[in-house]
């Protein structure tokens, strides 16, 4: 039971740090163009081959 009055902090204080990370990576638009890298890898550009 003593175990709990540690853990449960712990626990919300990963919550809090990843609930952090999500709202920097969000207000930094990292989730603004999600198909644009998916398709860099598929299609390779013209500008390269020359």
């Amino acid at each position: 039971m003593e175990s709990l009055y540690l853990l449960v902090p712990i626990a919300g204080l990963f919550v809090a740090i990843g609930l952090g990370i999500f709202v920097w990576a969000v207000k930094k638009d990292q989730f603004d163009d999600l198909d644009r890298e998916g398709e860099r890898i598929l299609f390779d550009d013209e500008e390269d081959q020359k």
